[in-house]
């Protein structure tokens, strides 16, 4: 597409050129030598006059194709080719420069699962890789790059050839820095801090340093000596790099707006300055290190955290609106959000929180979360050695938190229902008619299952959420619930509906989808519309 478009605005030009000053279907001769870079050969195929335009309009031009059309571009003209050499957008990856366009890096670590894998594929995959890049960038001028992105392909890097793209694409004006590579043969790559911090990377807006996985020895050393004056967004994952470090690079990079950290283990402690005036965005995830986060960063309003609270102590944190969650190991994340984080962040507005399983029932407590408007809780199963079962309805407690609540989602996981199971002849469900809920409009609980005490937490909303207008029962949980697409075989190429569920869901699902009509249909008020997701009669088939 990149190519045809080109063509097109060649041809454009060329024809208005032509209508000024040369007769029609009037081609470029191969004897003639502008801009044929084979010289006086003849070639098979003619190729049209290039319009007189600037040098840097062509740069500009094939800037905007994608890297294999403007390397094609580059082969058929000297003009072309010396734009190709002053690219200002240098992306490296095995979509752009991989064997035939495969995804071989997907293919190794399929086989390394499969135990099929074997060192000597990744080596060549490497070595083809690495000489593809280095030709390109030895042939590059050096001059005017403002993104460099390198997702490195194979099982190993060789820093030698890696140091020396970057001190040809580190240069000032550069604003993009993204590398992503994998292990230095069992080692850690050292980069080369001083070529960012000798002023070269003063115009560096977006830096973004990371490892591939192979062999789990992958990792880098990032040692930071002063600050980047215009970085808006840092991104570290399996970096090595202190906590300290890491403070003097964030202290003197003011105009820092987004932070994600990601398996850096060295970081103990990660303190933010009040100067960060700009930074909204803190993301920090598996980073086993880290005990303790101090914010003084004045306008920090979005906080994922993946990391239990009885582990990470957060400071005050009372400018953050949206936080995000995210623990798989431990338990008892829903509980001790709701005991803390009233006081720890409470101009919250968003939260979403992921909890492997819950032991503790939600805790009745006076504090509350006044601004949460909206309110996501996805719970796992938990360890299965535990055998313990939470308990659905002691949630009324976290939306009785909530007064201003208007959006509440529930996902709940069905591989394991351990849950107490209602039947047609529980006639008595506990209900809690002091605790209103006047601001909730929309409600939606995802993998509905036959729980009683899920069932009972269904029907305190459907009768004290005086202002609710739609309730959502999805009978299952799965990809689709989350991403809100349709699951329906009828629409999918596959055949089948998608993702692919395991009988036991489904068993879930369709005692799931009997409580719902046995105890929930009655109760909704002609004001709520009921939407159900039922489930396929075709791929759904309990056997």
């Amino acid at each position: 597409m990149g190519l045809l478009a080109l063509n097109r605005v060649m041809s454009m030009r060329q024809d208005r050129h032509h209508r000024q000053i040369q007769p029609r279907n009037c081609y470029y001769s191969p004897d003639q030598q502008d801009d044929n870079p084979r010289g006086s050969k003849r070639t098979r195929r003619s190729v049209p006059e290039l319009p007189d335009l600037p040098q840097d309009i062509w740069t500009d031009i094939l800037s905007r194709l994608p890297m294999r059309d403007a390397a094609q571009a580059g082969c058929v003209s000297r003009t072309f080719l010396s734009a190709w050499r002053c690219r200002p957008n240098l992306t490296f990856s095995e979509e752009t420069l991989g064997p035939n366009g495969k995804t071989c890096a997907q293919d190794i670590l399929k086989a390394w699962h499969a135990g099929a894998f074997s060192p000597k594929k990744g080596d060549k995959l490497a070595r083809t890789f690495t000489n593809r890049v280095d030709k390109i960038m030895r042939k590059h001028s050096g001059t005017g790059v403002k993104t460099f992105t390198l997702r490195y392909c194979g099982s190993f890097i060789n820093a030698r050839y890696l140091n020396r793209w970057l001190e040809i694409a580190v240069t000032p004006g550069i604003e993009e820095l993204i590398i992503s590579v994998p292990r230095y043969l069992g080692k850690y790559y050292n980069f080369l801090c001083p070529l960012l911090f000798n002023g070269s990377g003063n115009s560096i807006r977006h830096l973004d340093l990371r490892c591939c996985i192979f062999y789990h020895l992958s990792s880098c050393n990032f040692h930071p000596m002063a600050g980047l004056g215009g970085l808006t967004r840092l991104h570290l994952s399996e970096v090595h790099i202190t906590g300290d470090e890491l403070r003097q690079l964030i202290s003197n990079s003011l105009a820092m707006e987004e932070l994600e950290l990601a398996h850096c283990h060295k970081i103990i402690s990660l303190k933010l300055p009040c100067q960060l005036h700009r930074l909204n965005y803190l993301n920090v995830f598996e980073c086993k290190g880290l005990k303790v986060i101090e914010n003084e960063a004045p306008n920090l309003c979005v906080v994922p955290i993946n990391c239990s609270l009885e582990i990470l102590r957060v400071g005050d944190l009372l400018q953050v609106k949206d936080l995000q969650m995210f623990d798989g190991d431990d338990t008892n994340l829903v509980h001790h959000a709701r005991a803390k984080l009233p006081f720890i962040m409470p101009n919250l507005e968003t939260l979403n929180i992921y909890s492997a399983g819950e032991k503790l029932i939600t805790p009745m407590l006076a504090a509350k979360f006044l601004y949460l408007r909206n309110l996501q809780i996805t719970l796992g199963d938990g360890d299965i050695r535990r055998g313990f079962s939470y308990d659905y309805f002691s949630l009324v407690y976290f939306l009785d938190a909530c007064p201003v609540l208007e959006n509440f989602v529930l996902c709940v996981s069905q591989t394991r229902v351990r849950q107490d199971l209602i039947y047609a002849e529980d006639s008595h469900l506990r209900q809690l008619p002091e605790h209103r809920h006047i601001s909730i409009k929309s409600v939606k609980i995802a993998g509905f299952c036959a729980a009683k005490s899920l069932v009972e937490l269904t029907c305190h909303i459907l009768e004290n959420a005086t202002s609710l207008e739609c309730l959502t029962l999805d009978a299952i949980y799965d990809n689709s619930s989350r991403l809100g697409v349709d699951r329906s075989c009828l629409h999918n190429k596959y055949g089948e509906c998608r993702p692919v569920i395991c009988w036991r869901m489904i068993a879930h699902a369709d005692s799931g989808l009997w409580a719902i009509g046995r105890y929930v249909v009655e109760k909704v008020p002609s004001t709520v519309k009921l939407d159900i997701k039922k489930l396929c009669n075709r791929c759904h088939k309990i056997v």
